[in-house]
């Protein structure tokens, strides 16, 4: 039980206890109000406080739903019978539904790159957008173990990227790689020195179950990509970024996000080009999930249909080389070659292990 609290705090509990105990399928008369504020405030307010405060609420921008029935009541001083309008059935409105907050809780419950006990976190606040029985539906999370190695920097690096980005400014920071024993350190270059990295950043975006920063690495004038989650000592610099449209190979002032990301489906850093590749049809669904719907399909035939796509180089090579030989690159030549190259290579190191 709470501490007895000054009547001035009465309205601010109403709300809580609103927001606590009261959603669309919970939904509480003034009676519930009055034995929620007894028992866990030890308050005591009749229905006409209640309710006045209730409306107070209202005015002060709260988004709270009831019912109003109306209903014959004897006037005490007149003795004359009057209508009287009973409101009750309030509930607070959500600025999420709970199919929404589940959807924002398994993506973070299941993201890649979060530590275990930083999901939790981020869950129990999003827990607390919705009222006390949505908790049993997700119930899950303390289910699923902990098996990434922690960045405890990983906010604070997100914080600063934002800044950055917000600013137009660089930001140095180091990169971490694994180690056969399984953890992090920084990456080194030839001269064995934590290696330093430089960038001018555009934007982050997350891309299956990872959040990139792409950016444009000095010296080089093109753009790359780097796993936010591997980002460490990230340090805010004066210094005004490489406007966009200097680097080469864009077309554009600003950076096209989502075309960008249709065409870099792996994230890799190299030139894009106009590839066609021919699938098998059932393959149909992954493309446009993969490339979105910004593609050509021609040559359709019972079992296979040709693709043409805007696509960075090296992920259009990894795409058919994971899907091989469902896809079949066609053009340019100059990466259908390479991708053949490769699997001539593949299947030589096979033959080999069988000698």
């Amino acid at each position: 039980m709470y501490t007895k609290q000054p009547n001035q705090l009465l309205i601010v509990n109403i709300l809580e206890i609103l927001r606590k105990y009261s959603d669309s399928e919970h939904r509480l008369s003034q009676k519930d109000i009055s034995d929620l504020l007894r028992k866990e405030y030890d308050m005591k307010a009749g229905r006409r406080r209640i309710r006045r405060d209730i409306l107070n609420l209202i005015d002060f921008g709260c988004e709270i739903e009831y019912s109003e029935t109306v209903r014959v009541v004897t006037n005490k001083k007149t003795g004359e019978p009057e209508e009287s309008c009973i409101m009750s059935d309030f509930f607070l409105l959500r600025d999420f539904s709970d199919g929404e907050l589940r959807l924002l809780i398994d993506s973070v419950l299941f993201s890649r790159q979060i530590p275990f006990h930083q999901r939790k976190e981020l869950v129990e606040k999003l827990e607390s957008l919705s009222s006390r029985y949505f908790h049993a539906h997700v119930s899950h999370i303390h289910t699923v173990p902990d098996t990434l190695p922690p960045n405890p920097q990983l906010f604070y690096t997100i914080e600063v990227l934002d800044e950055a980005i917000s600013a137009e400014k660089k930001v140095s920071f180091s990169y971490l790689e694994f180690g056969t024993d399984k953890k992090r350190r920084r990456k080194r270059g030839a001269d064995g020195e934590i290696r330093k990295y430089v960038v001018s950043p555009y934007q982050m975006a997350a891309k299956e179950g990872k959040y990139y920063l792409i950016c444009n690495f000095e010296p080089y004038n093109d753009i790359s990509n780097y796993r936010v989650d591997r980002v460490a000592d990230i340090c805010l610099l004066d210094e005004p970024i490489k406007p966009f449209k200097t680097l080469d190979g864009v077309s554009d002032v600003h950076l096209d996000l989502a075309g960008y990301m249709a065409e870099h489906i792996y994230m890799y850093s190299s030139k894009n080009v106009k590839a066609k590749f021919r699938v098998v049809r059932p393959m149909v669904s992954d493309v446009i999930d993969m490339f979105g719907t910004d593609v050509a399909f021609s040559e359709e035939t019972d079992g296979h249909v040709t693709v043409t796509a805007k696509v960075n180089e090296m992920a259009m090579k990894q795409f058919a080389k994971s899907f091989a030989p469902d896809v079949i690159v066609l053009s340019p030549k100059a990466l259908a070659d390479s991708v053949k190259e490769e699997a001539r290579r593949t299947v030589k190191a096979y033959e080999e292990t069988e000698e």
